[in-house]
């Protein structure tokens, strides 16, 4: 099991475009899975703009991810910058 640390939106976004991708998944076909809007999906993947928590998770379940919370993690000033 891979752990991916996502801090910002677009990070989230990005990873699960990622895996919708590597199961051969289209936007239109988690939709229908989800019952979540494709241009939704596409919000989210993109981080155009704020998204629901729960939207954000739905998406989660479908793919077989799940939401993990841990302390933060520090870093050299580099790291951070590399965040942005």
């Amino acid at each position: 099991m891979e752990t991916i640390l996502a801090r910002t939106p677009q990070q989230i976004g990005n990873h699960i475009r990622r895996c919708r991708k590597k199961q051969k998944m289209s936007q239109t076909q988690l939709s229908k899975i989800t019952g979540i809007p494709q241009s939704t999906i596409s919000e989210v993947e993109s981080a155009q703009r704020a998204s629901r928590l729960d939207t954000v998770l739905a998406l989660l379940a479908a793919l077989g991810l799940e939401l993990r919370i841990s302390d933060r993690t520090t870093g050299t000033e580099a790291d951070l910058e590399d965040l942005f």
